[in-house]
């Protein structure tokens, strides 16, 4: 199976619509105009990515790292949480070590089309947290991607009652959290429980995604909750990645719905510039374009297709 296995232990801006993606994709300019600067850099640093996407991936001057680990927590606005005393971890270490997306949006209400539309580039008229059918989509994603490219993919899901279990709610674990179970062309044996990640991060797959449950992901519980659990959780991860090629990103599904659906997105780890920000707006379909592009796919799930790469943080 090409999937991981696990190993043993101020007014806001608005956000923009799903049916309404913003208007203002940047045209990259003519690689014949950026050939031999890109290609001095590219050979003395190494770091650009390659694959189907390379001239794209080269021109944004994306890093190409070997693992990265995506973290989705939720329903909180970027205010609540970017310069808050109640998250000291994520701004004290991932916000200052890091770089933060200060207008980043979600695309709309409630949690569960966000989370298609960060994992497919499309909610798959999907409307409300309601359970889904298991299996019953077979359009593009970043797993069927990853898979199709040789490349792994897994997810790590807090309260997953077992391997690939499909159960509906279990306590806190809520599997409208969990996009990967529509798909019948992702693997149920790729989701794991939380007890599964890695404590060897080499073995982790290309990318993954971690899903909290309810409460530690700021859902159910405070912010100063889902702030400890990453720290606990992903602090490890997050400190190797710096010096091991590999990326960690911290985002959120959705706003408190006071905010315009702005919401705290981070970048942390190699090749990312400490300190960094930028103010360019990006929403779900940005993100997983980035993803697909640092994973050098070549290819773009859905709306991602029209979404453009991260820019501005790297070092």
């Amino acid at each position: 199976m090409a999937f991981a296995r696990p190993r043993t232990p101020g007014t806001p801006t608005p956000a923009p619509s799903a049916a309404e993606h913003p208007a203002r994709r940047r045209r990259l300019r003519p690689l014949t105009a950026l050939a031999a600067g890109l290609g001095l850099v590219a050979g003395s640093l190494g770091l650009w990515a390659a694959g189907g996407s390379a001239a794209a991936d080269t021109a944004a001057g994306l890093p190409a790292p070997d693992h990265v680990v995506v973290v989705v927590l939720e329903n909180h606005a970027y205010s609540q949480v970017i310069g808050s005393s109640g998250a000291p971890y994520i701004n004290g270490t991932l916000v200052a070590g890091g770089a933060k997306l200060a207008q980043s949006y979600a695309l709309t209400h409630p949690s569960q089309p966000n989370y298609y539309m960060l994992f497919s580039g499309s909610a798959q008229g999907i409307v409300d947290d309601s359970c889904v059918d298991v299996g019953a989509l077979q359009q593009p994603n970043l797993a069927s991607e990853l898979l199709g490219a040789g490349q792994t993919w897994a997810s790590y899901n807090e309260g997953l009652p077992a391997p690939g279990a499909t159960d509906c709610r279990v306590d806190n674990y809520a599997q409208k959290h969990n996009p990967w179970f529509g798909f019948g062309n992702v693997p149920t044996g790729s989701a794991y429980g939380m007890d599964a990640f890695p404590t060897d991060f080499t073995t982790l797959p290309k990318v993954s995604f971690v899903v909290p449950d309810l409460c530690d992901d700021m859902h159910d519980c405070s912010v100063g909750t889902g702030d400890s659990w990453l720290q606990a959780n992903l602090d490890g991860y997050a400190q190797w990645a710096q010096s091991h090629n590999s990326l960690l990103v911290v985002t959120f599904d959705e706003d408190n719905k006071l905010s315009g659906n702005r919401i705290p997105t981070l970048v942390y780890g190699a090749h990312v510039a400490p300190g960094s920000s930028t103010a360019t707006t990006y929403n779900h379909y940005d993100v997983l374009h980035t993803l697909e592009d640092l994973a050098g796919l070549g290819t773009h799930a859905g709306n991602s297709a029209g979404a453009a790469d991260i820019t501005g943080i790297w070092n």
